[in-house]
């Protein structure tokens, strides 16, 4: 499987946020996007999770196994169609940066209500205290009010709604880790890599060395467009550098 953005394009009024952006991201992978603040990572994610339209360009998953580049792909599908988007909404899921849940609910009753009006999209659903454990959220919080929950153990309702209920191809993290303590980041890191062989998961940070420690690929996005740090410098000394030079390059007028 694979997740293929060709020639994306989104502006904010004359602002070129996306300049032409093109990628391939395979599953069992995990990508690390960098970038600096306003670069548009989180404009990406909007598209790719359909919150966003786009000025123009394509977006699709490639359900098959056998290796397609996008050109190819894209050529495919033409015939059938021509639209922007090639995939279900419902395969691409993103767990926010500030999670969106409904604090006047416990968080049993938010995952157990959850799982009854998503019915039908969940393969083999669990007990709650189950789905509690997959995330090492303690069962007895289940009962508090979500209002009460810190952020960190918000952001764990969330994740545990996208990697282990509904379990999408895609998975976007928006900056993951920024609300945990270091054993709960800890957690979290080793689920994001139990999970990775059946899914794409593409997460942001400005955390260079979390994206060394937990990435298979590593892409910057700076002036529009998303560049590859090559895979031998990942995790050699010159990884900082490299990033840093390329956030440095002088930017386009668009």
């Amino acid at each position: 499987m694979r997740l293929h953005i060709h020639e994306l394009e989104h502006s904010f009024d004359s602002h070129t946020v996306l300049n032409k952006v093109t990628y391939t991201f395979e599953r069992g992978r995990i990508y690390g996007l960098l970038g600096r603040n306003g670069a548009g990572k989180t404009t990406l994610f909007n598209c790719l999770a359909s919150y966003l339209e786009f000025n123009s360009g394509r977006i699709a998953i490639d359900y098959n196994d056998e290796a397609t580049d996008a050109p190819g792909f894209f050529e495919s599908v033409s015939a059938s169609s021509n639209q922007s988007r090639n995939y279900k909404e419902s395969d691409i899921g993103f767990v926010f940066t500030q999670p969106h849940l409904p604090e006047f609910m416990t968080g049993r009753e938010f995952i157990k209500f959850f799982i009854e009006i998503n019915g039908g999209k969940i393969q083999n659903p669990k007990e709650v205290d189950d789905y509690f454990r997959m995330v090492a959220f303690n069962p007895a919080d289940g009962d508090r009010l979500i209002k009460g929950y810190s952020h960190g153990m918000m952001n764990k309702l969330q994740m545990l709604i996208s990697m282990h209920i509904l379990k999408p191809p895609v998975i976007l993290l928006d900056e993951p880790l920024t609300s945990f303590d270091v054993v709960a980041a800890l957690e979290v890191k080793n689920m994001i890599k139990n999970i990775k062989k059946d899914h794409i998961i593409i997460f942001s940070t400005h955390i260079l060395q979390l994206a060394q420690d937990l990435c298979d690929e590593i892409v910057v996005l700076h002036d529009g467009q998303l560049r590859p740090i090559p895979p031998e410098k990942i995790h050699s000394s010159e990884f900082e550098a490299e990033v840093i030079a390329l956030l440095q390059e002088p930017e386009s007028q668009a």
